[in-house]
């Protein structure tokens, strides 16, 4: 359901979730119990699919939900040795 915005005169703005079918033109404030007035504002569109929301959403859910690990990461695996080089004068050092 959509959040529609209200202002009251009294007091300041606030937000009520209504069906799109029953959504009044006037709202009783929560603070003061005035009548207050539905606002015309920009909609409140998702940045779903976007790197930086995907990562939001992954920081919200650890705050809840942390990741836990079972293991110790492996180490960083090293290029292996070159056990022969391609110098020839390396050719004439003696061999251990």
């Amino acid at each position: 359901m959509p959040t529609y915005e209200f202002r009251c005169p009294d007091c300041t703005d606030f937000d009520l979730v209504f069906a799109m079918r029953s959504v009044p033109e006037n709202a009783t404030c929560p603070t003061c119990g005035a009548s207050a007035r539905r606002r015309v504002s920009a909609p409140r569109l998702s940045r779903a699919g976007s790197a930086a929301s995907r990562v939001i959403d992954a920081a919200e859910r650890s705050a809840h939900e942390p990741e836990t690990v079972s293991s110790l990461p492996g180490r960083a695996r090293s290029a292996p040795a070159q056990r022969y080089t391609s110098n020839p004068l390396h050719q004439k050092l003696p061999r251990p």
